[in-house]
């Protein structure tokens, strides 16, 4: 029968690395862009929109449809990025819990 103390103290210590770990990705920021670079946008491991930036020669006040589309896709390109990286961090730690991640990609929004 395992030691009841030793099996709390390793909770301890994985509570202590999934919160060290969830912390470093909150302060960890990626980015993502589309046209070619023309839009870039910067998301937090949290998910969290940092910045956007469009480079001029994309603006058109006649087509602002393709401005948006190039807005939205790098966005998700950032997003897909931070959430990677979320599960390459918080995996090994979810899986010494005995579970895996589950699948962030939908995050069950309709349309997705």
């Amino acid at each position: 029968m395992p030691d009841m103390q030793q099996i709390l103290q390793q909770a301890q210590k994985m509570q202590e690395q999934l919160l060290a770990a969830q912390q470093e990705l909150a302060e960890t920021e990626v980015t993502g862009s589309a046209g070619g670079g023309l839009v870039t946008a910067t998301v937090s491991g949290g998910l969290e929109l940092k910045s956007l930036a469009i480079d001029p020669k994309v603006v058109d006040p006649e087509d602002t449809e393709t401005l948006a589309d190039l807005v939205v896709a790098a966005v998700r390109d950032a997003t897909a990025s931070a959430q990677k990286l979320t599960e390459e961090k918080l995996g090994p730690l979810a899986g010494g819990l005995g579970g895996g991640m589950p699948d962030l990609g939908g995050l069950g929004l309709p349309g997705q």
